[in-house]
């Protein structure tokens, strides 16, 4: 439940402060994370961390 508020959080900061310059960052950040996780068990792995 912890991570649902901070989302939720996140999101307040975004439309009240009117910074949706952060969002493609955030989900950026987002995708290459779960990737990375994703990732972790398989033969893809060795590629993947490569890239960076």
């Amino acid at each position: 439940m912890e991570k649902i508020g901070i989302l939720k959080e996140i999101w307040g900061l975004l439309r009240e402060r009117k910074k949706w310059w952060l969002a493609p960052i955030i989900i950026i950040m987002l995708l290459l994370g779960m990737l990375i996780f994703f990732a972790q068990g398989s033969a893809l792995a060795p590629f993947i961390y490569t890239m960076f």
